[in-house]
């Protein structure tokens, strides 16, 4: 039987009546705005980048681990998928899916750890801002404007996505955004659109199901250890009584896929399960609701709070992975106190910038120039500073 796209919700965001940009346009004769947008973030050079930027393991460390771009790509896989299927816009969906990563720096979450030690008294770091700032300042590729010039709809849900974030921009960190605000209302105090939520939570799928997948894969625990662990058990109980004769690594994807699929289940429930209950019939109806429409389930979230909890224990705080992030984040330290101290062994462009200002400017110049860097070029830009071997 084939498959039916649902009509469009009354509470999606609508292309040809979006807020438009900062920086006005032409509209272009062959894609809505919203798909122009994804588009500009797939050539830009940040997201590029995102190919030896690492979810848990270092880049170099196995060919068949996720890195931020084969993540980044299976968020915006799912978010398109869970858009079409509530009849909201799947390209603008795609879009906060595919940007949502952007800021991240080298190292995952051992990286930013440490440019938010580094950057302590200096204005903070914090990835989500980064990513903001890379698209409205850090990209720069157009005669007219520094970053890609996106649309409302795609910036409000780059830094919303997650929810209100009104209450955190007295936050050093968070002055990028207060100060661009003022400028560009974003409505800092709602939620965000329908699109942005779907996006928050295919993030969320995929970051579950492809670390227990590479924590196998890695060895840091094995696939029967699974069996008692909720929301993954049950369906490598499943896979391994349908497929008892087959390889354990096809079993595993097996169950891998299954619990995509109840997860995604699950939010399609729960979200059409609150429109219904809100009354929601308009893309206002969902930024003025005082919690998020689109949602797990009660049942779903205290399933995935005990697997992360397993994930946490076994594989997040596994002394391979601890030695990796105490390696991560001694390369970014001694590479950020190097670049402070002596700023004129930066490349000229970022020299010329670390050395044009007071000290707060420079410090955030030296984080932009780090956390632009990739698992592979912080190692060697660190080798070439720091062991004279390299010269011989």
């Amino acid at each position: 039987m084939a498959s039916t796209i649902p009509p469009r919700a009354p509470y999606a965001e609508d292309p040809s009546t979006s807020r438009g940009r900062k920086f006005a346009e032409p509209e272009s004769r062959t894609r809505t705005p919203f798909a122009r947008d994804r588009d500009r973030i797939i050539h830009s050079t940040a997201f590029r980048r995102l190919k030896e930027k690492t979810q848990v393991f270092v880049a170099h460390e196995g060919d068949h681990f996720r890195t931020r771009l084969t993540h980044s790509l299976e968020v915006a896989q799912i978010a398109r998928s869970l858009a079409t299927a509530l009849g909201l816009d799947p390209d603008l969906a795609e879009t906060i899916a595919l940007a949502h990563d952007l800021g991240h720096p080298p190292f995952g979450h051992a990286g930013e750890d440490e440019l938010q030690v580094q950057m302590q008294g200096f204005g903070g770091f914090d990835h989500n801002v980064q990513t903001f700032r890379v698209v409205t300042r850090l990209e720069r590729r157009y005669p007219r404007f520094d970053g890609l010039n996106l649309t409302w709809e795609t910036l409000e849900g780059v830094i919303k996505h997650n929810g209100p974030v009104v209450d955190k921009l007295d936050r050093p960190s968070w002055r990028a955004i207060a100060e661009f605000d003022k400028d560009y209302d974003l409505r800092l105090g709602t939620w965000a659109s329908a699109e942005a939520q779907v996006a928050a939570l295919a993030d969320d799928i995929a970051y579950n199901n492809h670390d227990v997948d590479d924590g196998v894969q890695a060895g840091l625990f094995f696939l029967k250890e699974l069996l008692d662990v909720p929301l993954i058990g049950p369906h490598v109980a499943s896979a391994l009584k349908d497929w008892p004769e087959c390889d354990q690594s096809i079993v595993r994807m097996e169950a891998v896929r299954r619990m995509i699929g109840a997860m995604v289940d699950d939010v399609l429930a729960e979200t059409r399960r609150r429109a219904e209950a809100g009354k929601v019939r308009s893309g206002e109806d969902v930024r003025n609701l005082d919690h998020a429409l689109v949602a797990f389930s009660r049942d779903m979230v205290e399933d995935l709070s005990a697997l992360r909890a397993f994930l946490m224990e076994r594989m997040y705080r596994h002394w391979r992975v601890n030695r990796t992030r105490s390696q991560a984040r001694r390369i970014l330290a001694e590479m950020f106190q190097l670049f402070m101290a002596e700023p004129d062994v930066l490349p000229t462009e970022w020299s010329e910038r670390a050395m044009s200002r007071d000290e707060a400017y420079k410090a955030r110049v030296v984080c932009d120039y780090i956390a632009g860097m990739t698992d592979r070029f912080a190692i060697e830009e660190h080798r070439k500073l720091f062991h004279l071997d390299v010269w011989g």
